[in-house]
């Protein structure tokens, strides 16, 4: 296992109802992957992550096991680091919504109006996956170029580590 640096994030398994939940949506939208929930490291072993009942910052060692890092795969500068760590602790206590997962599948099914992202945008509310894209644009690094952070999935960010891996980044 790679040993995190702060901004990094990390994708993770969750068991359960909810971990079900996540992958049948995965799965449904096109982009099941073998993780469900995904954090930001901030350093000294906390991370930042948006959980029901809002987004928080805890010990990693409380957060399910990460199975997968980013690190090594996007260049960062310490810089770049440093911000998606402040941008990452200003997301703490944002609210989530499940309603995200609906918005996300009407996406990938082209049946999704401008009216619901625009309300998706404007509600302020993140789903674990968003608010890591978003921590990361913020700080100016795009993963998803030229996408919305809330059309996100963790399965998402783990492809995009599987593309990093296999181009040799």
């Amino acid at each position: 296992m790679t040993e995190p640096q702060p901004g990094d994030f990390g994708l993770t398994k969750i068991g359960g109802l909810a971990g079900a939940f996540v992958n049948f949506g995965q799965w449904f939208v096109g982009d099941f992957a073998p993780v469900q929930h995904a954090l930001v490291y901030i350093g000294n072993g906390m991370v930042v992550q948006a959980m029901p009942s809002g987004a928080e910052v805890i010990r990693l060692e409380d957060a399910s096991p990460v199975v997968e890092w980013s690190t090594g795969l996007i260049p960062l500068t310490e810089q770049e680091r440093f911000d998606i760590c402040v941008e990452a602790l200003l997301l703490e206590h944002t609210p989530y919504s499940f309603l995200d997962y609906l918005s996300i599948a009407l996406e990938r099914l082209g049946m999704r109006s401008r009216l619901i992202r625009d309300y998706v945008e404007s509600s302020n509310h993140l789903i674990c996956s968003q608010l890591v894209v978003l921590a990361y644009e913020r700080a100016g690094i795009h993963l998803f170029p030229g996408t919305f952070h809330g059309d996100h999935t963790p399965g998402d960010l783990y492809h995009l580590l599987k593309d990093l891996e296999s181009s040799g980044n």
